[in-house]
């Protein structure tokens, strides 16, 4: 299939979370590995859904231009897009849903859905000249007067059983008016049946056919109405997007059908579960944006590879966690996105993290460390950024999340004040006398003391000398090497302790010690 455009639709009505940034990834990447098996005029494009007026949150367009952005996932056409296939296209203006100057990219647009009224209009009269829509003149009482009696007597509600028989000619409703809300008609009960490139084939019986609205009363689309012209309208060839709008399939097929559109390929994404995977992740469960997690030192590329495995792998034997996007775009595949729901596990998220941080280059690190400038504790900020960076490879198999920085080196910058107490709650050396464990941290600055300051950059010449003293006072490595550590620390966790003593260099570890032996 050629000229596959695809596109991520999100409503501006709060903040963008795991589920919607997965409903972005995978949409991207069938565009993009469609791109790279030679479609040319392969494009994801961005659109705002922001009919909703009742719903709409100021800020929440910026973030999910934002967020998008830091994730990598550029689109080819929308409000702000930024890459390479957007530098050469259409620009133009547009009023957003609160009145504001919005510039977009693309020739398909606007990209702002209450910038296209006249389109759903266009769209509307010709429903309404083949007799598939009409003006709703159905009064919100005698509406629920008909739900009433069919919940006595048990029959589903269907709206087409009580359309009005006469309605008048519709006009649109506007900011400042409304008029009758413009509804579809079911001409023909009828069987769907439709693929699915993630559930299969699917199907619904007649009986669950029903008029809807198309447009509302203030004038403005509903989704229904709205993302089937869109798409369209924009051509879209693959809609993906969460499993819950597989019951509504049957009227957009309904619609479509109506319009004579040619129905574009489906595929519908499981949903994500909580941890004990008995309900779908929600906000009352905890579930907390992608900037929070942002926020709390998640790496843009570790929220890829994670969010990318809630659902798909990349077929049976393989054991690949850690994937690259360039790996994604290869291996991606809509056929191994899975039926049932995934499960959240924030650990693993923590985990993957870890992985990422731990394959950063030389480079990635000296950038990450200047980056992080708000992670940094406050003795990090004043180092110069060499430091930095030379701290944060250091730590980097400890770490986590960027929010760890500060109590995994903070002592590196600044020097810390003596708390014997760690090691008398510390199960291995409160069983030594004070003074035992004070002769250890006097040998041990004695033979450091020795080396130059160049043999102090160098990590496997402090492991030599820490072999030595080993040997020299018969110690066993888990009270030597413990005591040093504390007294340079006064961590419960740090790195390898040759690595600690060469990021902090000769004269600070022997202040360090002597410090530690003074209070002993």
């Amino acid at each position: 299939m050629k000229n596959i455009r695809t596109r991520f639709a999100p409503s501006p009505t709060g903040y963008i979370h795991v589920g919607n940034v997965r409903s972005a990834l995978y949409p991207y990447l069938v565009a993009r590995q469609a791109f790279a098996d030679g479609d040319q005029n392969a494009r994801f494009i961005l659109r705002i859904e922001d009919t909703d007026q009742t719903r709409f949150v100021a800020g929440a367009e910026d973030l999910i231009v934002d967020t998008l952005r830091w994730l990598g996932l550029n689109w080819d056409e929308g409000p702000g897009a930024s890459s390479n296939f957007a530098q050469n296209s259409v620009q133009t203006t547009v009023k957003n849903s609160v009145g504001e100057d919005v510039c977009e990219i693309g020739k398909f647009g606007p990209y702002h859905q209450t910038a296209r009224r006249e389109i759903y209009y266009k769209y509307a009269q010709k429903l309404i000249d083949a007799g598939f829509a009409y003006a709703d003149t159905t009064s919100a009482d005698d509406i629920a007067s008909y739900r009433a009696e069919c919940e006595r007597s048990g029959q589903p509600f269907l709206f087409r059983n009580i359309r009005p028989d006469n309605p008048p000619e519709w006009t649109p409703g506007t900011s400042e008016r409304t008029t009758l809300p413009l509804r579809f008609k079911v001409k023909e009960l009828k069987k769907y049946s439709w693929h699915d490139e993630v559930f299969g084939d699917l199907s619904a019986g007649a009986e669950v056919l029903d008029d809807f609205i198309l447009i509302k009363s203030d004038g403005l689309p509903t989704y229904n109405f709205a993302h089937v012209v869109d798409d369209n309208e924009q051509h879209i060839t693959h809609v993906i997007r969460g499993q819950e709008y597989i019951s509504s399939m049957p009227r957009y097929l309904a619609l479509y059908d109506a319009l004579g559109i040619e129905w574009p390929i489906f595929a519908h994404l499981p949903h994500i579960m909580r941890p004990d995977g008995k309900k779908k992740l929600g906000k009352r469960d905890g579930a907390k944006s992608v900037a929070e997690y942002r926020a709390d030192g998640i790496l843009p590329e570790a929220m890829l590879n994670f969010l990318a495995l809630l659902g798909w792998n990349p077929g049976a034997g393989s054991e690949q966690e850690i994937f690259t996007i360039d790996d994604l775009v290869k291996q991606f595949d809509l056929s191994h996105v899975q039926k049932s729901g995934a499960r959240f596990d924030e650990n693993h998220l923590f985990w993957m993290n870890g992985a990422w941080i731990r394959k950063l280059s030389v480079e990635d690190f000296s950038k990450l460390s200047n980056d992080a400038t708000q992670f940094w504790g406050e003795g990090a900020k004043a180092a110069t950024p060499e430091f930095r960076n030379q701290v944060l490879r250091v730590v980097a198999d400890r770490l986590k999340t960027l929010r760890d920085l500060p109590s995994l080196t903070e002592y590196f910058f600044a020097r810390p004040t003596p708390n014997w107490t760690m090691v008398d709650n510390n199960k291995q050396l409160r069983k030594m006398p004070r003074y035992e464990l004070k002769q250890l941290l006097e040998s041990a600055r004695d033979m450091l003391n020795n080396l130059t300051a160049d043999d102090f950059v160098n990590a496997d010449s402090i492991q030599s000398t820490l072999n030595e003293l080993l040997a020299a006072t018969g110690q066993k490595p888990v009270i030597l090497f413990s005591i040093i550590r504390f007294a340079l620390t006064w961590a419960p966790f740090s790195p390898g302790l040759p690595e600690t003593i060469a990021t902090l260099g000769k004269a600070e570890t022997i202040a360090r010690l002597d410090d530690a032996i003074t209070t002993a």
